[in-house]
């Protein structure tokens, strides 16, 4: 279901409790009023504000994401891309970034001298308390602009967006598998409007 709200006024309780009022997931605020936003655009513009948190501590988003998969245990560079929706040679670049900055240490599997594992170093491990403190400042920040209730309401949302995201990875819908598969693979050419 998509629900399309604006970003420049408040919800509406009717909107942020999801209610609808009837065709294609339409709630009572998105009728009402213009629409000036989604929920991607909002989700894009707090990930720009994500960005600019990072800056303090040198890291780009990409590389924020890599250290936060990685602090949950080592893995090879091929499952990182997979993870991250980007193909391969692009996580081989994101990695030897990292490992020139010491925050990852590549290693080759004993078993399979193909394989190399990579895992956070006590630095990157150091690094990514830091960045995750930065941000979660700024978030903080942000979501004091409103009353008390609906800051908290926001913060929460964040952990059950976290909550959905790690479901749909270990459950995903068929939908979604499609979706994935799509992402490793080639943009098609776009053709011109002429």
């Amino acid at each position: 279901m998509m629900v399309e709200v604006s970003v420049t006024s408040p919800l509406s309780t009717d909107a942020a409790s999801g209610a609808k009022t009837g065709g294609r997931g339409t709630t009572k605020a998105a009728a009402a009023s213009p629409v000036l936003g989604t929920y991607g655009r909002v989700a894009a513009w707090l990930s720009k504000r994500v960005e600019v948190a990072l800056a303090q501590v040198e890291l780009t988003l990409p590389q924020y994401r890599v250290l936060g998969i990685l602090a949950e245990g080592s893995a090879a560079a091929s499952g990182l891309a997979d993870r991250l929706a980007v193909r391969r040679p692009s996580i081989t670049a994101l990695i030897d970034g990292l490992v020139t900055r010491g925050l990852v240490d590549r290693r080759q599997e004993d078993s399979d001298r193909r394989r190399v594992e990579l895992r956070l170093t006590p630095e990157g491990a150091s690094t990514l308390a830091r960045a995750d403190a930065v941000v979660d400042e700024s978030l903080v920040a942000i979501a004091g602009h409103l009353p008390d209730k609906e800051e908290a309401m926001a913060l929460r949302s964040l952990e059950l967006w976290a909550r959905a995201m790690v479901e749909s990875r270990q459950n995903p819908r068929p939908h979604e598998e499609g979706a994935k598969s799509n992402a490793s693979q080639p943009a098609p050419a776009r053709r011109s409007k002429r």
